[in-house]
């Protein structure tokens, strides 16, 4: 009979043995990585920053700079998704209400998917629709500027950054369409007298550009190009939002001021998933910061993007190997700063907690197949890399999951920061680097 010393060899060496072999290949492909990564001219003209991680082994694979810290961009909606995943997994609260008498009484929740232009949540549009009784609504939840920390201000006629507030509609924006030429259609069209043509303008082509600080809309007076679709921000308001919501209800709202209770009833709009793949597909910076006050909501919080973030680092974030600097939801701001471990470990949690490979897959952007993913790799109805893009001026990246041809999944963050080439250069070096270890391993 076999001793206990020797029994305890015998597992040692069987540990080793095995732990031997698991890590040979990936230290081939550590090998092979970082020649190819080392050999690419582009590389090294610019801050790049990568992780390689092998989750079933829980081992990282091959690192670059992977403790220092870059600008994530939209790579911050990993980190918004996951808290969501976390504090929302089934439904996103919509309405806080409660019934008085006579009296409805609401307060809002920060929920993006109210008449939204994808989303069209309706359910809490519904339930005010159907009272008899008088509505009012109950505002101020909401703590902080119409936009998040660090944002361009330059920017705020672009589509892609709406302002924040507690009880948005429309997506904070105004639709201007022309299916045929000339034809110019506002939507909501309580905008409509906001409309001002600018005859003073030396434009020759048609483009809506807003005043800063004010609802006032000014185009020239060309005409619009058939299938022409622009959108624009508004200035929120809690007396537009209250024209907003009378002329989709139609019936009148009126502003009250009025603590929310604690026994307050809840409504639910759209199912997360839904609002999930919406932050990540396209990378929707306005549900990315909506959905972080309806986080808030849910646990309770005053309304308030900084509060809310400092809760989810605390509760949910403790594992990540380095602290992040994180201040808004959608990466707009430059004042984020996360490194590729701790994206890796971010990503590792966010599989864990899907715990559904085909699920959570849908909700990323494939490569060559749909999301900001469609375009930068060749279409395929295989795709093998789902992963979230980041982009501000010098400024590209990618996170995610890369499938490779063996059937080996594998986790990475590939951050790229200062570069002054243009960003389809950017992209097409990370292309071939995935690719690459898509194809060899």
């Amino acid at each position: 009979m076999m001793s206990i010393t020797n029994r305890i060899k015998l597992a040692l060496f069987v540990l080793i043995t095995t732990n031997l072999f698991a890590c040979k290949p990936n230290q081939i492909i550590a090998r092979k990585v970082g020649k190819e990564i080392k050999s690419s001219e582009m590389l090294k003209k610019y801050q790049v920053g990568f992780a390689l991680y092998d989750m079933d082994a829980d081992q990282m694979i091959f690192q670059k700079d992977a403790d220092k810290y870059f600008t994530p961009a939209s790579n911050t909606k990993l980190f918004t998704f996951y808290a969501g995943l976390k504090i929302v997994p089934d439904s996103i609260p919509s309405l806080r209400y409660i019934e008085k008498a006579d009296s409805l009484i609401f307060w809002g929740t920060g929920d993006p998917s109210l008449l939204h232009t994808v989303l069209k949540g309706t359910n809490a549009i519904q339930l005010l629709k159907r009272t008899n009784k008088k509505l009012f609504f109950a505002n101020n939840r909401y703590e902080g500027n119409f936009f998040g920390d660090g944002w361009a201000w330059d920017d705020y006629n672009d589509y892609y950054q709406p302002e924040i507030s507690e009880l948005p509609l429309f997506d904070n924006v105004v639709l201007v369409t022309a299916k045929e030429a000339g034809k110019m259609n506002i939507s909501p069209k309580s905008l409509n007298a906001c409309f001002i043509a600018d005859s003073n303008t030396r434009a020759t082509k048609f483009r809506v550009q807003r005043e800063f600080l004010s609802n006032k809309f000014h185009y020239p007076p060309v005409t619009t190009d058939a299938n022409y679709a622009q959108q624009i921000p508004f200035k929120t308001s809690t007396a537009l939002t209250l024209t907003l919501l009378a002329d989709t209800l139609g019936k009148n709202v009126q502003l009250i001021n009025y603590p929310l209770p604690v026994n307050a009833k809840t409504i639910y709009s759209s199912k997360s998933e839904d609002v999930f793949r919406q932050l990540m597909l396209p990378s929707d910076n306005f549900v990315a910061e909506q959905l972080l006050l309806t986080y808030a909501d849910k646990l309770g919080l005053a309304l308030s993007t900084p509060k809310i973030i400092a809760t989810i680092q605390e509760k949910y974030l403790a594992e990540l190997p380095d602290k992040p600097k994180w201040v808004d939801g959608s990466g707009l701001s430059r004042g984020n700063l996360f490194t590729p471990r701790s994206i890796i470990k971010l990503l590792t949690l966010i599989y864990k907690e899907v715990n559904d490979q085909e699920r959570l897959f849908k909700m990323m952007p494939a490569g060559g197949k749909t999301g900001t993913l469609k375009n930068a790799y060749p279409k395929t109805d295989t795709p093998f890399v789902y992963a979230k893009t980041g982009t501000l001026g010098g400024v590209h990246n990618q996170s995610g999951y890369v499938i490779t041809k063996k059937g080996k999944l594998l986790l990475y963050s590939f951050m790229n920061n200062n570069y002054v080439q243009p960003t389809a250069d950017i992209r097409k070096e990370m292309v071939k680097v995935m690719t690459y270890i898509h194809d060899k391993f």
